[in-house]
């Protein structure tokens, strides 16, 4: 057994990933930590949880991955510690709503050993028979909650991203991510890579965005094929989008910043080929719209768990 496998654990008898077509499955791989603006990657995971058929391939062994003093776990004390929220990296089979088997990997980011994490997942690649690898990715960027949220793709083959807007911006260096070091490492593998980052509004980092999940899946949809389900996160969307609308109407301060924001995507807009980053210093009161929003939001949050039932 070769050393990368040790970090992993295989379900047995496992779960079939092959296609009647005869092409291996896809990777889809959603691993938060570094950036999971508006929560989107759990969300998505959450989501694709409830509402297709999903099975656990195989879980990766956290203790040898996750430094627990740099994101230290909750846990839940009651006259004593009685519970704790470990952190989880499974590799899934899942099948899309047309029956369709694709794998998805799914969890805490690695903090160590990233390297070998990386080998391990392309031995697991390999072993059933990987084609793509697509990388999900939410970040926090200068965009209105009034229009639609932006998803830019970048990767090595050009026709997994032709229908979709890509990145155009020139070289940048950027902190280092598990995600991002896996799609270098297996493009350099012969695979077809592909990376999807969703713009979640900047101002709505720190909560949940399901809009941006609903970006996601139509953004997997046109690359890849994999037919997935809205669900209930239209509605969600729309609930979430009439409090934050509320919220701006009550405030001329904000009314105004989102106007801005509005004007700045619609001129992107015009240049379907160029990413969507609005100038920060145009917008002035950012950082003020965000606090005010997440108190907001927080409020709505605790008067729900005032007045609501448990679950």
């Amino acid at each position: 057994m070769d050393e990368q496998s040790h970090m992993y654990e295989l379900e047995f008898p496992g779960p079939s990933v092959s296609d009647t077509d005869g092409n291996g499955p896809v990777l889809v791989h959603a691993l938060d930590g570094y950036a999971d603006a508006g929560h989107a990657l759990r969300l998505l995971r959450q989501h694709l949880k409830d509402n297709l058929t999903t099975e656990l391939v195989a879980s990766f062994d956290v203790d040898e991955l996750i430094d627990y003093r740099s994101r230290r776990p909750s846990m839940t004390f009651e006259d004593g510690f009685t519970g704790v929220d470990e952190p989880e990296l499974n590799l899934y089979a899942v099948r899309d709503s047309a029956g369709k088997p694709f794998l998805l990997l799914a969890g805490a980011e690695p903090d160590l050993r990233w390297n070998g994490f990386v080998s391990a997942v392309a031995g697991l690649a390999e072993r059933f028979g990987v084609r793509s690898v697509v990388g999900l990715h939410a970040i926090p960027m200068a965009v209105p909650h009034t229009r639609p949220v932006p998803v830019t793709a970048h990767g090595n083959n050009p026709d997994l991203r032709s229908e979709l807007r890509s990145w155009d911006g020139g070289t940048m260096r950027l902190p280092g991510s598990a995600a991002g070091l896996l799609e270098l490492r297996m493009a350099d593998k012969g695979y077809d890579t592909l990376g999807l980052s969703v713009h979640v509004p900047h101002y709505l980092a720190q909560n949940d965005y399901p809009e941006a999940v609903l970006g996601m899946l139509g953004a997997l949809r046109t690359s890849v094929g994999l037919q997935l389900p809205d669900g209930d996160l239209a509605v969600e969307a729309a609930e979430l989008r009439e409090q934050i609308d509320a919220q701006v109407s009550s405030s001329s301060e904000i009314s105004s910043v989102v106007e801005t924001l509005e004007q700045q995507y619609d001129e992107a807009a015009q240049q379907p080929r160029e990413l969507l980053i609005a100038d920060g210093e145009a917008i002035p009161t950012g950082d003020d719209l965000a606090s005010e929003f997440e108190a907001f939001l927080a409020e709505q949050a605790g008067d729900e768990g005032e007045n609501g039932s448990g679950a």
